[in-house]
């Protein structure tokens, strides 16, 4: 092929895309694109807003396969909590922060350690370890209790409180 006859070609390719594109994103050929994603022609909305929607619209019923609860189902309790609320607790020495089966704590001041009635004891998400009865606690690590009676406390010889972050049921002994 001769040079002149490819640059002719590519030059009519180029041109023709050019063409076709704008002649094919123009709104006013009659090919409507129902407005922007997140304008008030076509807002954007989550998942746990339109499952609250639907809940109020049924009276408080939360429809099969959702994972959002009214929020008039919420728990009260200060003591313990079910929901996925995030509670800041102060733990004196002496005391035990024990959790219900599934609770997430955050260490996030003092010195603490895992309690633990068995064997076994929390998992640190953070690590991907289990730290098992009177093992320190790392601060800021997020440790899971897969069961209830397992817990933290304050470190022995330890003065000061510790602040934990909670998630999940629990209670203070």
């Amino acid at each position: 092929m001769k040079s002149g006859y490819k640059a002719a070609l590519a030059a009519i390719l180029v041109g023709g895309g050019i063409v076709a594109g704008t002649v094919l994103n123009n709104p006013a050929n009659g090919a409507s694109n129902g407005g922007q994603p997140g304008t008030a022609d076509d807002p954007v909305v989550t998942k746990s807003y339109v499952d609250e929607q639907i809940a109020k619209a049924l009276g408080g019923k939360v429809p099969s396969g959702s994972t959002t609860t009214p929020s008039a189902s919420a728990p009260t309790d200060t003591a313990s909590t079910a929901n996925n609320e995030v509670k800041i607790i102060e733990l004196e020495p002496g005391k035990k922060l024990i959790a219900k089966a599934g609770a997430e704590f955050i260490v996030r001041n003092g010195y603490a350690v895992v309690y633990s009635m068995d064997a076994s004891g929390a998992i640190d998400i953070t690590d991907g370890t289990e730290i098992f009865h009177n093992q320190a606690v790392k601060k800021n690590h997020l440790l899971s209790f897969p069961r209830e009676g397992r817990g933290i406390q304050v470190q022995e010889g330890q003065t000061y409180n510790v602040t934990v972050m909670v998630r999940g049921g629990y209670s203070v002994s």
